[in-house]
């Protein structure tokens, strides 16, 4: 006797947005969550490691960046998901995507610290920004929804590091 198959098969997604620029978006997306990812990890290496002077400020001011952006990873890698593709997931794929360099092996001085992450902040913005056209070709305005939140989020961090190198 032939047993009754289970497996029922997924709806096409018909959301008003094409295949091809759903698989468009979700790239742009995967980028944005390899530069976010990667920038959290690199803010919670030097929440670890900072040292001198400003040890106290600038070590609760890492925990509050990298809490942050650790928040922010979900709801990229939802977006993906959403628009019905695979959220990469594994430092290797970030490593392939990721725009922002990874954190130096030796840690930096506490000022260097500032400059990297103020020019990861600055890296994950113009990733952003990249996807707005994307975004908008697609009436996507869910993403850029999201794009825009995030653009706020890092040009403002950008600003108040890059506040601490001036003198």
């Amino acid at each position: 006797m032939a047993k009754a198959s289970t497996k029922h098969a997924s709806p096409a997604i018909q959301i008003g947005i094409s295949d091809k620029d759903r698989a468009a978006i979700a790239q742009g997306l995967s980028r944005l969550l390899a530069d976010t990812y990667t920038l959290y990890l690199t803010t919670h290496n030097f929440h670890w490691n900072v040292t001198g002077p400003m040890f106290n400020s600038l070590h609760a001011m890492f925990m509050a960046q990298y809490t942050e952006l650790w928040n922010a990873v979900d709801p990229i890698a939802e977006r993906i998901r959403s628009l019905g593709h695979v959220a990469p997931g594994s430092y290797a794929e970030f490593g392939k995507l990721a725009s922002v360099k990874d954190a130096p092996s030796k840690p930096p001085k506490a000022l260097e610290m500032v400059r990297i992450l103020v020019e990861g902040h600055e890296a994950v913005a113009r990733t952003a920004r990249s996807l707005f056209p994307l975004a908008d070709k697609a009436s996507d305005e869910p993403t850029a929804d999201l794009l825009t939140q995030r653009l706020t989020v890092h040009e403002q961090t950008a600003w108040m590091l890059r506040s601490l190198l001036e003198e």
